[in-house]
């Protein structure tokens, strides 16, 4: 008889994580490739990504047949009409459930949260390519955002800060701006000498301009060598992320309760001291009773967390998916 199996992926800008998990929360196998954002690549292509992932699993694991649920969190499907189309996709799949219900497809934010607590009240903040929240209450109330950059009112993520950055250097550039090392690194980072040359190879659709997600290493380390501007974006970026945190303990009816804030997205977990210390120091002040927690285990073991849930599993076999995710992240096997 064939072992049933969950399947859980977590889809970002840069790479997509896939695992297999038994119902008692083993992890039956691990797959990694590149990333699956549709806002990045379009919805054919994100979705050749998660198809080829699950494939992968289930090669490895000649007691599977059919997983009995796929659940699929990915970063750029922000809203209802972004899951159906996806979903929509992946429901032709050889792989997918029997059962339809069992096939979910949702944004990043879920498995973001769940890898970090099981609270029936909690909130989490991503701030990875782009920038997002999420916040659950006990009975199913939750609240997000739309989180499509400045259309709908956001600020910060890679994407953004690698705008700003490329903004400041070129008033840096032509004085009417302070002066900054991002004139001199951004070129450096896409192997150019300067920085009209990254402005022309932009222009003329030479290089996406999602690259500019790249440049956060490099406000990083200009903010840790005293650049003011480097600086001065990472406070701002501090702010916005404690700003969603706080919007969403306020909605949720929260805004003084002992909730845990899980912070995620490869911006906050770069661990820059300046960045860290700004939203640590924004939550005491603004929200002082949350319990702001950066998770020691990558999002896809919320993302297992869930699976395991969704095919039965009780507290302590959704606690096992996780407790494996702290041991191999932290031995790296």
């Amino acid at each position: 008889m064939l072992d049933p199996v969950a399947v859980a992926i977590d889809g970002g800008a840069d790479h997509t994580d896939a695992v297999a998990v038994a119902r008692d929360g083993t992890v039956r196998a691990r797959s990694a490739g590149p990333g699956c954002s549709p806002r990045l690549l379009g919805v054919v292509d994100a979705t050749a990504v998660v198809d080829h992932a699950v494939q992968d699993l289930l090669a490895r694991l000649a007691d599977v047949g059919t997983p009995v649920a796929v659940h699929t969190y990915v970063s750029g499907v922000n809203s209802a009409d972004d899951a159906a189309s996806f979903r929509a996709r992946l429901a032709s799949a050889p792989w997918a459930p029997e059962d339809p219900a069992m096939l979910v497809v949702a944004g990043d934010m879920p498995a973001l949260l769940h890898s970090g607590t099981d609270a029936p009240d909690a909130v989490a903040v991503c701030c990875g390519t782009g920038i997002n929240a999420l916040g659950v209450r006990a009975g199913g109330r939750a609240v997000t955002f739309r989180a499509m950059g400045p259309l709908t009112g956001d600020w910060g993520g890679g994407w953004e800060l690698g705008q700003q950055a490329m903004w400041h250097a070129a008033r840096a550039v032509d004085g009417r701006g302070p002066a900054t090392s991002l004139v001199a690194a951004i070129p450096e980072v896409f192997g150019m000498h300067t920085l009209s040359e990254v402005v022309s190879a932009l222009q003329q659709d030479r290089m996406p301009h999602a690259s500019l997600r790249l440049l956060c290493p490099s406000i990083m380390r200009g903010a840790d060598a005293a650049d003011q501007v480097c600086g001065e974006l990472l406070d701002r970026q501090a702010a916005e992320i404690v700003t969603m945190a706080v919007t969403v303990l306020r909605r949720l009816d929260l805004p003084d309760a002992a909730v845990p804030v899980v912070l995620g997205g490869g911006v906050i977990t770069a661990g820059n001291e300046r960045l860290t210390r700004g939203i640590l120091a924004g939550m005491i002040e603004r929200a002082p009773h949350a319990m702001p927690t950066i998770p020691t285990v990558s999002p896809i073991a919320g993302a297992g967390v869930l699976a395991v849930g969704a095919i039965g599993g009780n507290s302590s076999e959704r606690a096992r998916v996780r407790d494996w995710f702290t041991r191999m992240d932290s031995t790296g096997r």
